[in-house]
């Protein structure tokens, strides 16, 4: 099941809604919290279900695994059996990674050895449990901070699960920690107010998906489904400044989806994304894409292999080993690979020297070109299916040739029209109005006018979901 399905906003969401709603009616406040994270938990679970059994089960596992870990390395500290501890928390470290490796990898690292060693076999293919990058990622953090002692392992499983699994942000993220939301699963507060909030910011990531990632991604497909000997280079420049678009709207989309669920359930999420295409270096860039990934790697990957503290080649080494592993936790294929590490490579670079030249330059949107520059030309990699059809799409992107498959029967004039509001409204718009909302937020003809475009945008988009079969989150096969 997706947000952006109608089966979950007209039959899965305004039923868990009312279910909570109607536990808010119980007066005992202990007993109301745990009714509605039962419900809840129960829901998540449902949700998951939506992709078939199994993968539930594998959820359940993974649950069950870190509760029963982070509950004997609690013991075995308070025993002071310290070697013991490390050595639980070693083998609770392989069970998560072992769990992401064999659902993730398997199939891509047989293909290697098969490749190195030119045996001839079967290679099996492993079906990839949706979401199980993010969810694995939830239980790691979880387990790490009990063993550093930054939190209590958590003794009720039903709270610890629903952690885990929680639906708004269980497929795609953002990737919480558990000390972020610890308190809120204990005790939430929920208003009219914080619902309203939740439906406005669900609305317009639903928009954002629906009316701009949708057809942004509709123009990328229709592009790239010719070969790439037929297409001009003006026409894979824009298949690739669409799917650009198209890979931003749709999961900052979700994101905002996900924060938007959190708050109509009395969750509050932080932000996954910063407006990244007015970034101003690629440093820049990783601090506003995927903010909870970045905080991830940098809390238990880069901070644990020294971060900045060992020197300088110990730092260069440590940026290189985090956006190794960003690329492979985006996927097993070596586009991943070569997109993860050239981020890396342009990090590097500037921290030894192009970051102090682009402070100094004063004229920033120059910044800005470079970056996204950078960010469009790896996001071939990103999207192509192997390193052979990455390197022929640039090739055609700089060759200037004209091909035999027209450019404009690509895309339509909505479509056309749709990629100049993607544009306008990935940072730019919102970077010059920003101080005049400020201002006028509040008065009630804005509220009401807000309301309006609220319920316009959704009408849009339950048009386009009942007439359109393409609906793909880009984000889920990670």
């Amino acid at each position: 099941m997706i947000f952006s399905s109608l089966t979950f906003l007209w039959i899965f969401l305004p039923f868990a809604l009312l279910v909570n709603y109607l536990l808010s009616l119980v007066k005992k406040e202990e007993l109301k919290m745990l009714l509605k994270n039962i419900c809840l938990l129960i829901l998540s679970l449902v949700f998951y279900a939506g992709g078939g059994i199994r993968y539930v089960l594998i959820m359940v596992a993974s649950i069950l695994g870190n509760y029963i870990f982070a509950r004997v390395i609690t013991h075995c500290r308070a025993k002071q059996k310290l070697k013991t501890t490390k050595t639980l928390f070693i083998f609770a470290l392989i069970f998560n990674i072992g769990l992401l490796v064999f659902f993730k990898y398997t199939t891509f690292l047989l293909e290697i050895f098969q490749s190195i060693t030119s045996l001839q076999f079967d290679v099996i293919q492993i079906v990839l449990p949706v979401g199980i990058s993010f969810f694995t990622f939830q239980a790691i953090s979880y387990v790490v901070d009990v063993y550093r002692e930054k939190i209590d392992c958590q003794k009720n499983i039903i709270k610890l699960a629903l952690y885990i699994s929680f639906f708004p942000q269980l497929i795609a993220g953002p990737i919480i920690k558990y000390t972020e939301i610890k308190k809120q699963i204990d005790n939430r507060e929920e208003s009219v107010e914080l619902i309203f909030e939740g439906i406005k910011k669900f609305l317009y990531g639903l928009a954002k998906k629906v009316i701009i990632a949708n057809m942004m991604g509709e123009v990328t497909k229709t592009i790239f489904f010719n070969p790439i000997e037929t297409l001009g280079s003006g026409t894979v420049w824009l298949a690739v400044i669409c799917y650009t678009l198209q890979i931003y709207y749709d999961f900052s989309g979700y994101s905002d989806m996900a924060i938007g669920l959190g708050k109509m359930f009395g969750f509050k999420f932080s932000e996954n994304f910063n407006y990244p295409y007015l970034a101003t270096s690629i440093t820049d860039f990783w601090r506003r894409w995927h903010i909870s990934l970045s905080r991830w790697f940098r809390d238990y990957v880069y901070i644990p292999c020294g971060g900045n503290r060992k020197g300088l080649f110990r730092t260069c080494i440590n940026i290189l080993i985090v956006f190794l592993l960003t690329g492979i936790w985006h996927g097993a294929n070596y586009t991943f690979i070569v997109w993860g590490v050239a981020y890396g490579v342009f990090l590097l670079l500037e921290k030894l020297f192009l970051g102090k030249l682009l402070e100094k330059n004063k004229f920033k949107p120059l910044n800005v070109l470079y970056t996204l520059f950078i960010v469009v030309l790896l996001w071939v990699f990103f999207q192509a299916e192997n390193l052979s059809s990455a390197w022929q799409t640039i090739t055609v992107m700089f060759s200037f040739r004209s091909g035999t498959y027209p450019m404009f029967q690509a895309i339509s004039l909505q479509q056309w029209l749709v990629m100049a509001l993607g544009i306008l409204f990935c940072g730019p718009m919102q970077l010059l109005f920003t101080p005049l909302w400020k201002k006028i937020k509040d008065k009630t003809a804005t509220i009401w006018v807000d309301y309006i475009f609220q319920f316009c945008l959704y009408f849009i988009c339950i048009n386009l979901l009942i007439n359109s079969s393409f609906n793909p989150f880009i984000y889920f096969q990670f």
